[in-house]
């Protein structure tokens, strides 16, 4: 048996003996997957504020001349936001834990070789990391783990007192969810979604045109997911280690928060809007069958007792309490080239992306697409003007990671409110859970939780 499958088996493990060690940690026991999947399909009405919680819209980070992170999950993900962290000014890098010591040992060498000091490890088992957020030296703890952790991650960061932020989903189920907005409102502590998406540079353009009224009065968006992981998800390392699982459990949007995160930008949801309700379908599922067929010979290989039921292509749309709509999809296991979407319309003009192009009435020939570049000089956004050439040179996916981790870091150095919240952090998410319900109930509509509890609307 190969190290990979020992380091899935180990996962497995973990999330069946998550119940079993609730009596000893302060931590809400980790669901398996089965259970998870149960509290997806349960619809949860609203619950009441926390005694003695208030709102966390707004509030700033203490400010810290130097921000101390500490990193849980140092995969491949997880190493390449640490390079950007090693790479920003006024960060120190406190530890680090994984569940696989070689790939922690890896994240350590990065440091060292960067020339910072060697941080603490936590390799001990998959809940590790509930001592290492007891330390008194962190401000803030990253985590790049399998989705199901991401939820168990933050609370624990948050309880110890300190913020936090993830890769997405922010939360499986509902529950997670608002687990997640009840936490960061009791212990006054940030937890973010850090999604990077926000931050590219046609985003953060488009962004500046819409709020400067380019387009006029925002009708409608388009926001995706489309990217071909099937040879990914099949492999036996890093991310085909668990994220093929998750095909075999729900019908629906698996990852709506890349596109989602800029379109919510620009229709300022839950600063005068916010999501009102959503339907979703699928189409069947063919891409991933078809896949193995192709490529696993072997008919003894275990991924030949798994059933695909993930439809190859989700369509959602979100309706906004303004009446404003969203088209959402998610198409990872189709031979199609990779897209966000990234369309915005109004009453003035149209931006839409792969490739960018740009549509203004009364300027340029009528009805015809336009290149974006004459906008560049005009609606560029000043973090792209400021730190835009160390982005692209340093930074992952264009640039956009190295952006996000930056301006995070001049939040908290600077005192100021993050740039989204855990509000943010469970709308984007909640589409997981939503769209699975819509598709079992025959594409029913499904309202969206106001994790905001009417703040939106100030």
């Amino acid at each position: 048996m190969t190290d990979a499958m020992d380091r899935r088996d180990l996962l497995k493990q973990a999330l069946a003996a998550g119940a079993g060690l609730a009596a000893a940690s302060a931590l809400t026991p980790l669901p398996g997957i089965a259970e998870s999947i149960d509290a997806i399909r349960a619809p949860q009405a609203a619950p009441p504020r926390p005694a003695g919680a208030s709102t966390m819209k707004g509030v700033p980070f203490e400010r810290r001349d130097t921000v101390r992170f500490a990193i849980v999950g140092t995969g491949l993900r997880g190493r390449s936001i640490l390079s950007e962290l090693l790479a920003i000014d006024g960060v120190q890098i406190v530890a680090v834990a994984d569940i696989a010591p070689e790939k922690a040992a890896r994240a350590v060498k990065m440091c060292t070789d960067a020339g910072r000091a060697e941080p603490a490890v936590y390799t001990n088992g998959p809940r590790d990391y509930e001592r290492l957020v007891q330390r008194d030296d962190i401000d803030f703890v990253y985590t790049a783990t399998p989705w199901e952790w991401h939820t168990p991650v933050m609370l624990a960061a948050m309880r110890a007192g300190k913020h936090g932020g993830t890769e997405c989903n922010t939360g499986i189920t509902l529950q997670d969810l608002w687990s997640l907005v009840d936490e960061s409102e009791r212990s006054r502590r940030h937890c973010l979604q850090l999604e990077n998406c926000n931050y590219g540079y046609n985003e953060m353009l488009v962004n500046r045109l819409v709020h400067d009224g380019v387009l006029g009065e925002i009708q409608h968006g388009a926001a995706a997911y489309i990217h071909d992981l099937r040879t990914i998800l099949f492999e036996n390392r890093d991310e085909g280690l668990w994220r093929r699982d998750w095909h075999t459990k729900i019908d629906g949007n698996l990852y709506p928060t890349h596109g989602l995160g800029p379109v919510a930008w620009y229709m300022d949801i839950h600063k005068g809007d916010a999501f009102d309700y959503m339907v979703s379908m699928s189409t069947e599922e063919r891409g991933l069958t078809l896949h193995r067929e192709a490529t696993v010979s072997d008919r003894s290989d275990p991924k030949w007792r798994e059933r695909y039921v993930t439809g190859d292509l989700n369509t959602s749309l979100i309706r906004t309490k303004r009446g404003r709509t969203i088209l959402l999809q998610h198409d990872v296991s189709s031979p199609r080239p990779y897209s966000r979407l990234n369309h915005v319309s109004g009453t003035k003009g149209t931006f839409e992306d792969y490739p960018a192009r740009i549509y203004v009435e009364g300027r340029g020939a009528g009805h015809r697409w336009a290149a974006i570049d004459e906008y560049k000089a005009t609606h560029e956004h000043p973090l792209w003007t400021r730190i835009g050439e160390l982005a692209r040179n340093k930074g992952g996916h264009g640039g956009m990671d190295f952006v996000m981790m930056w301006r995070l870091v001049q939040c908290i150095r600077e005192g100021l409110p993050p740039d989204f919240d855990v509000y943010d952090a469970a709308a984007w998410s909640a589409p997981l859970a939503l769209s699975q319900m819509s598709v079992a109930q025959g594409s029913q509509p499904m309202k969206f939780p106001d994790f905001t509890r009417g703040e939106w609307a100030k």
